[in-house]
């Protein structure tokens, strides 16, 4: 998807043409069924409106800028205008389920004069930091269907004066229960994360007590995110949320600690537990140390006596 260039979609009516929809009743926002579609996009988009999705049966995996994550029934998915996204669908040798769920398009300017014109930002869920699509528990998802029951019911209704703000209100509260949901989401996967913390721990102490350093020099994020099965996004912003640190100053973080104890409990100089750290250049690795520690090596080594 890299060096892929997104396909951009400027209006709702252009997205309801490429999928084969009929013409929005509204040029401004859109309800539609997923399985009423007759097209797939199989390329990378870029939409100029919001979209927030609930796909079920649907398998594979969506490209959300350069990251990835699979989804799977009662997966809800929200995109911001100018975000680059893809869904790669699974293997074609098998005949798959049509797909079910709906799909929600708002344009922006559908939300001038409104409270969420601002307030929509807010949501993290329309960013690339979250690195999940939301799983919806069966009573979630109920909560979720009457919103967009509400709200479909408006849209094919004749529009008056006060259908705008009914539809802003229902898609204020769908958002505010997406919090919600998401909230727990997190929580639920608290566990894991910890767990994913700990083996990240083990496999760095293992790599920082071998000769990795010297052959191979300091592990990267890709390779620690291979080796635990996981995105690198994923990864550090899980430990984002665990530590306050990405992966990168985790490594580091793990660095300094491993040269303290070289500092403190060997003869070795300066240059040699440079080296045995993976650095070429001893001042890359003196740099490093006085901004973590606000000492250089020598002035952590003498402050010990």
């Amino acid at each position: 998807m890299t060096n892929e260039v997104p396909y951009r979609i400027k209006s709702i009516a252009e997205y309801h043409e490429l999928r084969g929809y009929s013409k929005p009743e509204h040029p401004l926002i859109s309800l539609v069924r997923i399985e009423e579609a007759k097209f797939m996009i199989d390329k990378s988009l870029m939409l100029d409106f919001y979209s927030i999705s609930n796909k079920r049966g649907l398998s594979g995996k969506l490209k959300y800028g350069q990251q990835e994550y699979g989804f799977n029934d009662g997966a809800m998915f929200f995109i911001a205008p100018n975000q680059v996204f893809k869904v790669e669908h699974g293997s074609t040798d098998e005949p798959a389920d049509q797909p079910t769920g709906w799909m929600l398009l708002i344009h922006p300017d559908f939300l001038w004069n409104t409270s969420l014109s601002k307030n929509i930002k807010q949501y993290e869920f329309f960013g690339y930091t979250v690195k999940e699509a939301l799983w919806l528990l069966e009573k979630e998802e109920k909560t979720i269907d009457i919103i967009i029951h509400n709200i479909l019911n408006e849209y094919h209704s004749n529009i008056d004066k006060f259908s705008k703000q009914i539809i802003i209100s229902q898609i204020e509260s769908l958002l505010t229960y997406a919090d919600r949901f998401y909230n727990r989401q997190f929580i639920t996967t608290e566990k894991a994360n910890n767990m994913m913390l700990e083996r990240l721990e083990k496999l760095l102490d293992n790599y920082f007590k071998d000769d990795n350093l010297i052959t191979k020099g300091l592990p990267t994020v890709q390779q620690i995110a291979q080796e635990l099965n996981i995105s690198p996004n994923y990864l550090s912003s899980s430990l984002r949320v665990l530590t306050g640190q990405n992966t990168q100053q985790h490594i580091h973080d793990k660095l300094i600690e491993t040269a303290k104890e070289k500092l403190a409990n060997t003869n070795s100089s300066i240059s040699e537990i440079a080296y045995e750290l993976g650095f070429e250049h001893l001042q890359s690795f003196s740099k490093l140390f006085k901004a973590k520690t606000a000492l250089s090596p020598l002035e952590f080594r003498h402050s010990l006596n």
